[in-house]
């Protein structure tokens, strides 16, 4: 397919999920970067069969008659004196594929193992497997192969079926061993659920049926029932016919993941049996319902006669996927869903359950990091390639792997013509009356179909339509063209909004610091207000304060006004004195007053003249004396003033 390596790298990763650059290189440069080849291989390589794929790539491997030996050494080097080359003998090998190898002198490495201050001698062949040094360390501390934890290896060995050889190791090595159960950190032996799904599991299946042994691999996600299917592609026993040993108790439904079953790592042994066979009776079907034009009186009675019989088929009529006139398309997607399962096995698409709005919704109107294509399957019950549509293509894996990893699968039986127009509604009103007029003229010959969906350019619009007159490896060329070209807009839609919201959170971020530009102005605005406020209020009580001082002077002033004596008159000599008061701005006060009136009148006189005692005193000024600090009941005469005296009033 055309387009750049690097646009055929995404491409290729996206379809096969995987992730690691340097084993996509491998697949894509091993097919000349054909990417449909080597989407197919890495397939192939890493997923188990359905029984219509099955291909030389399965490994079968006969199982070999094992000699008792002290201890088991997986594999030995055995040469040959003649033609001195090598052969390696390995139990369980695949007969053929065996190769002769140069003889090489054989190496004895040195392992001194520490445990508990204790030190261990151990010498074994190179040629030994792992599993080998560690039954030769039990035999001399006691401590159970699945126990024993080996640190300080220049290589870590990642299984214990691996040859020394292979870890590159020196003649004299060191170890340090520690049992599992003294181990504080035991996270890094015991295996989470989502590092296994990551790994390939080795089943040892002893077949009771054919007396013969298999080695399957099979990636931690695949399903128990992925390997009964497996194994009825190499025997042709029904699953519903196989009887299994070695699987743990746990297990309670074949839906559940090699990686989350319990079974040993990296190898598990199984047996599998054949379930007795029922009484065999035959059983009177009906014929499958049509819509096709041919009415029920036109059939001669003659035809009675020729019934199908099949053995052990109850005699039922086949149901349709979904009843005539459904008017809740989330009931209708669930009838089918559950009819699909029912006529064609587990072994499927998982369908999407809900309306078609809703399926578009959540394929094509999601953010473009989250999308995905929506594949529409459109089914009528009386297309003649409905059933080999369904259990040849839809049911293949490579198919399936495609459509999990890179579409929302929707279905909709068409049989009915009520349920043909219902959904021909749904999407003239989602997508539009181009894309319900498409969908119309669709051929009811090619059906069933695939109608793929996209989100180009801001708009959900139809991409193609794949009909069910193709094969798998159009059917896949035409899902993976659908996958490049809507990752290569995804992409473009990825760069789009990242853009549009670097510029949201420039503009956000613009937005709030004005915000708090404005908080911080409004809380200073408020601030100053309440400042303001604050020193109103308090220049409002100063004020009347003072007001209300200036109210008490008033009052007291007056009440002392009204208790001053009146003041002698003019020409009056005898027993009158007169008392010039200078004031602090320099100026005087003057009034007569009889000699015996007490000093109290001269205070209240000042008091009048708005200079009270608590803020001025009276001075005499020879001798200098505080008149305000002396007894007032004491009168002028008591006091020695001179007939013309003057005083002197100062501040407090």
């Amino acid at each position: 397919m055309a387009g750049s390596r690097d646009e055929i790298l995404a491409n290729f990763q996206a379809c096969t999920g995987i992730d690691d650059v340097g084993d996509a290189f491998k697949y894509l440069e091993d097919s000349n970067w054909d990417l449909l080849t080597a989407v197919n291989q890495a397939m192939i390589r890493n997923t188990q069969q359905q029984p219509s794929e099955i291909s030389p790539d399965v490994e079968i491997i006969e199982e070999f008659e094992r000699i008792p030996q002290p201890y088991s050494l997986a594999s030995e080097a055995i040469c040959d004196s003649k033609t001195n080359t090598k052969m390696e003998v390995t139990e369980n090998s695949e007969p053929g594929t065996s190769k002769p190898k140069n003889c090489a002198k054989e190496r004895i490495l040195t392992f001194h193992i520490n445990h508990r201050n204790n030190e261990h001698k151990i010498e074994i062949s190179e040629f030994s497997l792992l599993v080998d040094l560690k039954q030769l360390i039990w035999e001399q501390t006691n401590v159970p192969l699945c126990q024993q934890r080996l640190f300080g290896w220049k290589k870590e060995p990642k299984s214990d079926y691996r040859s020394l050889q292979s870890l590159d190791l020196p003649k004299e090595n060191r170890l340090y061993m520690s049992p599992v159960s003294e181990d504080i950190d035991l996270t890094n032996d015991i295996m989470n659920a989502s590092n296994r799904m990551t790994e390939t599991y080795t089943l040892n299946i002893k077949d009771d049926i054919n007396k013969k042994t298999y080695n399957l691999k099979f990636p931690g996600t695949s399903t128990i029932l992925d390997v009964k299917s497996g194994f009825y592609a190499l025997t042709t026993v029904p699953v519903r016919n196989q009887q299994w040993k070695g699987w743990p108790s746990s297990v309670k439904n074949d839906n559940v993941m090699l990686a989350q079953s319990g079974i040993s790592y990296p190898e598990h042994d199984l047996s599998v049996s054949e379930l007795p066979m029922k009484e065999e009776k035959k059983d009177v079907i009906d014929l499958v319902e049509s819509d096709s034009t041919v009415d029920e009186d036109d059939i001669e009675e003659d035809d009675i006669d020729d019934e199908i019989f099949v053995d052990n088929v109850r005699s039922t009529k086949t149901q349709r996927f979904m009843p005539d006139d459904v008017t809740d398309e989330i009931t209708g997607t669930m009838h089918f869903a559950e009819g699909f399962e029912k006529r064609y096995g587990p072994v499927h698409p998982e369908f999407f359950t809900g309306t078609f709005e809703d399926a578009v919704k959540e394929s094509c109107l999601k953010p473009a990091k989250e999308r995905k294509l929506l594949a529409v399957y459109l089914h009528h019950d009386n297309s003649v390639l409905a059933n080999v549509f369904c259990t040849q293509l839809l049911n293949c894996e490579l198919v399936l792997q495609v459509l999990s990893a890179n579409f929302i699968v929707w279905g909709w039986d068409i049989t009915f013509e009520s349920n043909r127009q219902r959904f021909l509604s749904s999407v003239k009103q989602t997508l539009g009356s181009s894309a319900m007029l498409a969908i119309h003229d669709i051929n009811f010959d090619t059906l069933p179909a695939l109608v793929i969906i996209m989100r180009t350019r801001s708009n959900t619009e139809m991409f193609t339509v794949i009909h069910a007159n193709v094969g798998v490896n159009e059917l896949l060329t035409n899902l993976i063209h659908a996958v490049e070209v809507f990752q290569e807009q995804r992409r473009n839609d990825i760069t789009v909004e990242e853009e549009r919201q670097a510029r949201e959170r420039v503009k956000q971020e613009q937005d709030r610091a004005y915000q708090e530009s404005l908080a911080a102005d409004r809380a200073k605005e408020e601030a100053k207000q309440m400042m303001e406020e604050l020193e109103k209020q308090r220049k409002e009580q100063a004020e009347n304060e003072r007001l209300a001082e200036e109210a008490r002077k008033e009052a007291h002033r007056q009440a002392v006004e009204s208790s001053l004596p009146p003041e002698p008159q003019q020409g009056t000599s005898d027993g009158v004195l007169k008392v010039r008061v200078r004031l602090p701005a320099g100026k005087f006060l003057e009034r007569r007053f009889q000699s015996d009136t007490p000093l109290q009148t001269l205070l209240n006189f000042l008091i009048v003249e708005g200079y009270p005692t608590e803020e001025y005193k009276v001075l005499c000024s020879w001798p200098r004396r505080d008149l305000t600090s002396m007894d007032s009941k004491l009168t002028l005469t008591d006091l020695k003033f001179c007939p013309q005296e003057t005083v002197i009033l100062e501040e407090r």
